[in-house]
């Protein structure tokens, strides 16, 4: 009898444990085992949206370059490596070109009450940017004469919300744009005149990748979607699709010449110190099948990458600066 009477209590016990309290904190879950061969799995450039303004080149695994921009304000939301080994960055109050030396090449400082998010080479002379603020407009500077070669405004929501108007956007292969209108919730196409030629609606639209057969990438919370010129979805995946990975913030995508889907997963540093050991995801690859064959977490030493926003991959040589917008190359 007081055998029985302890295995009742004691189930009793286990059965009560089931069930959390209302003052119970969840369980942080763990993280999901990583695939493919960590940084060496691709050689590529990283930055994020972070404290601290940091690029990096990975090859063969390892930190071949890096550098941190020294001004103290804003947070990277683009970079890109020209064939010729400068690095073109936006940091919200500035853009900038770098030398492989470090060295300061170009500079543009954003007016007080703006910001840019996004900037993109043509050529080796020009830079396109779009800037946020109660004046919101994309802009071409021939950053070796100063000149300004193209100037057009661009519709947002709210003037007055400068952060939330604009992140990302991208040439297409026919000398156009196309703008993630964040505070719009749609993705448009200018031509070099400024003139609308198509949009979508995209409500929490981040990112946006124009694709070589014609199609667009678009990243917006909950996942990544390709989207035709009429308006249908030919391909996505999403927070669902990838359940067994903590995912946070999605912000940009690109496709791989594999036909692989690389997708970031930025994490926000600026509301408390993130927890190395049991940090998520900065990046992961997936099939078109949504099959991920790579995932990357490098958050302590040797190499803390910081949160993720963008990554080039360098796998083969680039010239992200051959593009045209209208007349100019």
């Amino acid at each position: 009898m007081k055998i029985r009477t302890q295995l009742l209590l004691a189930m009793a016990v286990l059965s009560l444990g089931s069930f959390a309290r209302a003052d119970d904190k969840p369980a942080t879950p763990a993280p999901a085992a990583d695939i493919g061969k960590g940084l060496a799995q691709h050689d590529f450039l990283y930055a994020g949206e972070a404290r601290d303004r940091r690029v990096f080149i990975i090859r063969n695994g390892q930190v071949a370059w890096s550098y941190e921009e020294p001004d103290g304000k804003g947070e990277i939301s683009d970079a890109t490596l020209l064939s010729n080994g400068n690095v073109l960055l936006a940091h919200q109050f500035a853009v900038e070109l770098i030398s492989p030396e470090k060295k300061v090449l170009w500079r543009y400082d954003v007016p007080k009450g703006s910001e840019v998010h996004t900037a993109m080479p043509i050529g080796k002379e020009h830079v396109l940017y779009i800037q946020n603020g109660p004046e919101p407009m994309l802009r071409v500077v021939n950053i070796v004469s100063g000149e300004i070669k193209k100037q057009f405004p661009l519709p947002v929501k709210n003037v007055k919300s400068t952060h939330g108007q604009f992140r990302h956007a991208r040439l297409t292969t026919a000398g156009t744009i196309m703008v993630a209108h964040m505070d719009l919730g749609k993705v448009a196409e200018y031509d070099s005149t400024g003139k609308e030629l198509w949009s979508i609606p995209a409500p929490g639209c981040w990112g946006v990748t124009p694709l070589a057969n014609g199609n667009i990438l678009i990243t917006d919370p909950h996942g990544v979607h390709e989207v035709n010129r009429d308006h249908q979805t030919v391909w996505e995946v999403t927070k669902t699709d990838l359940k067994d990975y903590k995912l946070s913030n999605l912000q940009l995508a690109w496709r791989l010449p594999s036909g692989n889907t690389l997708l970031n997963n930025w994490v926000n540093e600026f509301n408390g110190k993130i927890d190395t050991a049991a940090a998520p995801l900065q990046a992961l690859e997936v099939t078109p099948d949504k099959k991920v064959v790579w995932t990357l977490r490098s958050w302590a030493a040797p190499v803390n990458l910081g949160p993720a926003t963008t990554i080039q991959i360098l796998d083969q040589p680039t010239s992200p600066e051959n593009v045209t917008f209208g007349d100019i190359k």
